[in-house]
């Protein structure tokens, strides 16, 4: 048994089921690293910020983790992309000059994954409605990212999200894997697609960028933690 001695910690919405279930398997292939979490008030299927964050909730749920003092704040929640990624510049801002502590989030590691890459050429696979993908189309392209290929479910509570079957998400990347593009995007912190990630992955020969584990990758590395023990979860991480 190894004792952690480093911790990550979460900020997510709260009708989130996946990124406590996501994030703590992860990190058991980095035992050194604990993950603990806040939650910040988004819940069923209307937005009462639809042009912005709700800042008010999301320091609270960060100025609660500052109290363990965790070596990163992550924002674990992909609404950042149809705001424009600035917004989530300023999450880590406002978090550091307040707490002390460095902070990153799911967009802000999606940005760095997909720079690696080389990759502009995107598909996006989500559990969204209609409306919303056209929106987080247009906000990945104001970032100067091409969406070629969307499979979204057609949910609109946040909490049933989660329950958007594994078979399905299947079928969604399948399906815009023929479009070829250089990464297929799975966003939504309440999706459940990073489990079956790493096998489509090998099926499909596309990496899929799943946003939970973009925002732990992304932790992880702030810390120097990131590292091919969590291949098992993509190539994100090799």
């Amino acid at each position: 048994m190894i004792r952690p001695h480093r911790a990550l910690g979460m900020v997510t919405p709260s009708a989130n089921l996946v990124v406590e279930r996501v994030t703590t398997a992860i990190l058991a292939d980095f035992p050194e690293v604990s993950g603990h979490f806040s939650r910040t008030p988004v819940f069923g299927s209307a937005d009462l910020f639809p042009d912005d964050y709700d800042w008010e909730g999301m320091m609270g749920a960060a100025r609660l983790l500052a109290h363990a003092r965790p070596d990163v704040i992550a924002w674990n929640g992909s609404k950042g992309a149809t705001l424009g990624f600035d917004v989530d510049r300023d999450f880590c801002r406002r978090v550091t000059a307040e707490t002390g502590i460095p902070a990153t989030t799911s967009t802000l590691a999606l940005e760095a994954a997909l720079r690696a890459m080389g990759a502009r050429r995107i598909a996006l696979v989500t559990p969204y409605r209609g409306d919303y993908q056209k929106k987080l189309i247009a906000g990945f392209a104001r970032e100067g990212l091409d969406v070629v290929a969307e499979a979204h479910a057609d949910v609109a509570d946040n909490l049933a999200f989660a329950a958007v079957p594994d078979g399905t998400i299947a079928g969604m990347v399948r399906d815009v894997a023929a479009a070829t593009p250089d990464a297929i995007l799975a966003w939504c912190t309440n999706f459940p697609a990073a489990y079956g990630a790493a096998t489509l992955e090998d099926e499909v020969d596309i990496p899929i960028l799943d946003s939970v584990a973009l925002a732990v990758w992304g932790g992880l590395s702030v810390i120097g933690a990131a590292d091919a023990r969590g291949r098992r979860w993509g190539r994100l991480f090799a």
